[in-house]
């Protein structure tokens, strides 16, 4: 099954409400959150309160991306302030089986992302722990980024390591520079999940996620 997650990087924070009911109506399947530290990556997001602010406006699942150094220390925060997958990178933990487990334990689905120059090799331990397994196309930090082409590689590389661990492929989402135009590529290498912020809030919201959901279904042909 594949599925869309708006980022709301690239909203109009103005009419945030009014812009999640339209990803919503429109047919999303989450909503994603990047939340940046200005450690980690050079930018700063936004945290907690406006994600416990924006629960309350869709039912939509979220999906949080931490972008922030030693994630360990907030994933608490996250869950009670309504995350429902928690995804952390692996180059910020320094024990990252130890996150892992304790978002578990704290009730949320499991993400790992690695960055473009990240191998997938480091996630042979952890892989059969995980939900979800983000694949970062462009350098993480700033939204509006050309998608990487090398990185088309990945996805049938993470579908691999969970053939040689033996253990169930989790879903495999791509995020960074995905539009219309490139995201049937994406999907036909292994991608089941992609996260798209210029390609669905500029312009009409509705015939860019229907836009998303027509290339679904051709790939699931």
């Amino acid at each position: 099954m594949y599925q869309l997650s708006p980022s709301i990087l690239a909203a109009d924070f103005a009419n945030l409400s009014e812009q999640l009911f339209a990803v919503e109506e429109a047919g999303a399947d989450m909503v994603h959150i990047d939340v940046m530290d200005g450690q980690f990556v050079p930018r700063i997001s936004y945290g907690m309160p406006v994600i416990e602010s924006i629960r309350r406006v869709t039912k939509l699942p979220f999906d949080v991306h931490l972008m922030v150094a030693e994630p360990y220390r907030f994933i608490e925060d996250f869950k009670e302030c309504g995350a429902d997958l928690l995804t952390v990178h692996a180059e910020a933990c320094t024990h990252l089986h130890s996150t892992v487990t304790k978002i578990r334990q704290c009730g949320m689905k499991v993400g790992v992302a690695i960055n473009p120059a990240t191998p997938v090799e480091v996630l042979r331990h952890i892989i059969g722990e995980v939900d979800m397994v983000l694949v970062m196309t462009v350098n993480p930090g700033f939204g509006g980024q050309k998608f990487i082409p090398n990185m088309l590689k990945k996805p049938g590389m993470v579908k691999q390591l969970a053939v040689d661990e033996g253990v169930a492929c989790p879903d495999i989402q791509v995020d960074g520079g995905i539009t219309l135009f490139n995201v049937g590529e994406i999907l036909k290498v292994g991608a089941n999940n992609i996260v798209a912020g210029t390609s669905v809030f500029s312009g009409d919201i509705k015939a860019n996620i229907a836009g998303f959901k027509e290339a679904f279904e051709n790939a699931a042909k």
